[in-house]
């Protein structure tokens, strides 16, 4: 008997089955897709989502459409946040991943991009992006929200000294100005025009915070790599997710109310955090805070839940906060707390019923998200049976480093057309297939958490 030979290259069989044990969602994702063009996948990713169902869903997505709406606001006409929230109602799917950083950072860049392209693809006229902003401003040396990357060298975007830059946090710090002397010291290099002249434009405004200035600075920015306006990214962070988590408190009948603040309740939580946490993807999770980061001194502080409050560890003169619903609203309100991994993910994407698209750990991480909310769930409440039964569809996809270009934004943009170079890549990722662009998943095999996930498997 002769063998028939398939010529159709498939995607490499043993990652995808290490993916397969934590998020088999991503892996259908990849099958589908694997031969297509890259703007295919990102079509894929921003496909319609079923409506909320259940009550704690509708809830949540009525909270997050009523926090959405003055983010658009400031960046659009009333008839267009209506078409945007229409559009969002249909395919609600949010690019996360993006840290707070310039669009002149390579993977943020390219991260933004997936998303640009899934949005123009399905004819949408804005996309959302989530911005994590708790980093500081310098992360590690010279890297991080405080400094443009412009390919061979990085300039002090703020002209912070060091010593600042490593001591505030990105959402915390301000106002800033633009460091106007560095940035037109670059003026005389080639192929600036892309980009300089956006951020010269604003180097006499004063922003409220780094974050602020970032936001502006981006929309900018994409709006003249596109002025045909095909597509508007939203950028919206923790500070938006802290909104939503006040709201969700105001209730105190509302599923995160009771969790948080009924004692069997948040026991049960507390247990399906700890077995998430000490089980074979726990190395996933992020720990580093409980429930809530604190902002003192333009400043993230980490917090622990002791005697009733949430407190600086080793830190007596630092914040102290009641962990009681009404201290808890009020800190997120007044700008003292945001919300930790853990409960922005509720509140922007599982309860609301959002697709997120992130990176390879936060595949991992909102997988584990959802598994620890449904442990929580009391089954015997009508609706949260009914939240349950929702919860065996995960929303939850990989968008961050599928394009992983290895040269610098400026190199990327040196070649393309002013003021249209967002439909010339459009038109590149047209043809460059999924399986070409991710070098048949080369990023995956050599992620650290998934090569000891697929070594665990093995044993």
């Amino acid at each position: 008997m002769t063998a028939v030979f398939d010529p159709t290259p498939a995607p490499p069989a043993e990652i995808l089955a290490v993916l397969s044990r934590l998020c088999p969602e991503v892996v259908r994702d990849i099958e589908q897709n694997w031969n297509a063009p890259v703007s295919d996948y990102a079509r894929h990713l921003w496909r319609p989502v079923a409506r909320p169902a259940s009550g704690p869903a509708i809830a949540a997505r009525s909270i997050l459409r009523e926090v959405l709406q003055p983010r658009l606001g400031m960046i659009m006409l009333p008839e267009e946040i209506g078409k945007a929230l229409d559009d969002f109602e249909h395919r609600p799917v949010i690019q996360s991943g993006l840290h707070c950083l310039l669009l002149m950072d390579r993977i943020t860049f390219d991260a933004l991009l997936l998303a640009w392209l899934g949005a123009v693809e399905n004819g949408l006229s804005a996309f959302f992006c989530f911005m994590g902003t708790t980093m500081t401003m310098e992360t590690i040396g010279r890297e991080g929200p405080g400094w443009l990357d412009i390919g061979d060298d990085k300039v002090n975007l703020f002209g912070m000294g060091r010593h600042k830059l490593c001591r505030k946090s990105a959402c915390a710090a301000g106002p800033v100005t633009l460091n106007k002397r560095a940035l037109e010291a670059v003026g005389d290099e080639r192929d600036a025009s892309r980009w300089l002249g956006t951020l010269l434009a604003s180097q006499d405004k004063v922003f409220g915070t780094a974050a602020d200035a970032l936001t502006a600075l981006n929309e900018d920015l994409v709006a003249d790599w596109d002025r045909s306006g095909m597509a508007r990214p939203v950028f919206i962070d923790d500070r938006l997710a802290a909104s939503a988590m006040a709201r969700h408190l105001e209730d105190d009948g509302s599923l995160l109310s009771s969790l948080l603040f009924e004692p069997a309740r948040r026991q049960r939580l507390e247990l399906a955090l700890e077995v998430a946490a000490s089980g074979p993807f726990g190395r996933f999770l992020p720990n580093a805070t409980d429930y809530f980061w604190g902002i003192r001194e333009e400043r993230v502080r980490k917090l622990v839940l002791a005697n009733g409050h949430l407190i600086e560890p080793d830190r007596p003169d630092g914040l102290s906060i009641p962990f009681e619903r009404q201290h808890l609203k009020q800190a997120l309100l007044d700008g003292l707390l945001l919300p930790n991994l853990f409960l922005t993910f509720l509140v922007l994407a599982i309860l609301p019923r959002v697709r997120v698209v992130g990176g390879l750990r936060q595949i991992g991480y909102v997988a584990l998200f959802h598994s620890i909310l449904l442990a929580s769930l009391d089954e015997t409440a009508p609706e949260e049976r009914d939240l349950a039964a929702e919860l065996q569809v995960r929303e939850n996809a990989w968008g961050m480093r599928v394009i992983d270009e290895e040269i610098s934004v400026r190199e990327q943009l040196a070649g393309l057309p002013e003021g249209a170079l967002f439909p010339d890549l459009l038109r590149q990722y047209r043809l460059r297939t999924f399986a070409e662009t991710t070098d048949d998943l080369k990023l995956v095999r050599e992620n650290a958490r998934w090569r000891k996930i697929g070594r665990a498997s093995e044993v």
